[in-house]
């Protein structure tokens, strides 16, 4: 390995932790006070609410990762500025772009890290985090969980327990639906099997039920059944996507295909995680090209504060097409790529004449 390559990673991978550390110390700071928030009313150990902030960390931090590496970059710069190291590399024969594909190369390396391991070790702690928090809500009781065998419903309502498994799903109906109504003690109460319930609302309407009750089969047109779950609350029942692994939102992806439920919100998630290198890249670039851009200010702060405007627009633009494509205005393809494409375009321009800069 070159000495000037072995340098500069040096030099970037420590701006990387530095300001990883300092990101990762900001949000369990403002995690702990939200935590200390929640749990004040709960009978908890002290220690808790910093335990549940440390599992909750890992995932905000991924969502905040392109931002790490734009300001990583700049502090990067500020160092070589600094030491004049930008010089001495020049006089050296070193070009601007050389220092761009040494840096990029590396953002791309991390870039793999963060997507297979970081986000993975993210994903368990968040769903632990979240199985743990559950105990702490109002909702514990009222579950819900898709799996190969179709959508699975735990519900307490007036003092009965309800099991509901149903197939499939269409729009605001549930199909081929078999309900299992508990008392108190689990003692089953009957047994409801319909072709079609409707959820629009909280009062589920059963379309010609068969119910089991007392070793007898009784037939009926219609059938209200009182529930905590409606259309809307179960269309919105598994956005909390950052809590399941690649391989399991694959799975989850294959599951919802088999119920008919909507795969767009997953399939987002999937590509917006599989894409993460690319945009890590692609800020890292556009923050050098800011630096090289703005190094005839002295003032530092300037610079990053220039540079965290810019971050602050390029975050609303990607969730803005991320909306888009959630609410099917635009496909999955381009809700992820043009946002990364209006990026690459600006860094294009911007690269002219980056190695006389």
């Amino acid at each position: 390995m070159k000495t000037y390559i072995k340098y500069l990673s040096n030099v970037f991978l420590k701006s990387v932790c530095y300001v990883f550390f300092i990101i990762g110390s900001l949000v369990i700071i403002l995690n702990v006070l939200n935590e200390t928030e929640f749990y004040k009313s709960y009978d908890v150990d002290y220690f808790f609410p910093v335990y549940m902030a440390l599992l909750n960390t890992p995932a905000l931090i991924f969502e905040v990762f392109p931002f790490i590496f734009l300001i990583s970059t700049q502090i990067f710069f500020v160092s070589l500025f600094n030491n004049n190291e930008i010089q001495i590399f020049k006089y050296s024969g070193l070009k601007n772009s050389s220092i761009l594909i040494t840096i990029g190369c590396l953002t791309l390396i991390i870039g793999i890290f963060i997507i297979t391991i970081f986000y993975s070790a993210s994903s368990n702690l968040k769903n632990f985090y979240i199985k743990i928090k559950s105990n702490y809500t109002s909702e514990e009781n009222h579950l819900a969980v898709i799996t190969k065998n179709g959508l699975w419903i735990k519900d307490v309502k007036d003092g009965k327990i309800k099991i509901i498994n149903a197939s499939k799903i269409d729009n605001n109906y549930l199909l081929d639906v078999f309900i299992t109504e508990f008392d108190e003690n689990y003692d089953v109460l009957r047994n409801i099997k319909s072709e079609k319930v409707d959820t629009i609302n909280k009062q589920w309407l059963v379309y010609e039920p068969k119910i089991y009750q007392n070793s007898e089969q009784l037939n009926q047109n219609e059938l209200l059944i009182p529930s905590n779950f409606d259309y809307e609350k179960i269309q919105n029942l598994f956005s909390n996507l950052s809590s399941l692994s690649l391989l399991k939102l694959v799975e989850l992806r294959k599951n919802y295909k088999q119920l008919n439920y909507s795969t767009i919100e997953v399939n987002i998630q999937i590509m917006k995680i599989l894409t993460y290198p690319i945009y890590f890249i692609l800020m890292t670039i556009f923050s050098a090209i800011i630096m090289f851009s703005t190094k005839q200010y002295k003032s530092n702060s300037l610079k990053i504060s220039i540079g965290l405007f810019f971050s602050v627009l390029i975050y609303y633009l990607f969730n803005f097409f991320y909306v888009l494509g959630n609410i099917e205005k635009i496909s999955l393809i381009l809700s992820i790529s043009i946002p990364l494409l209006i990026l690459s375009i600006i860094n294009f321009f911007l690269l002219f004449n980056v190695n006389e800069k």
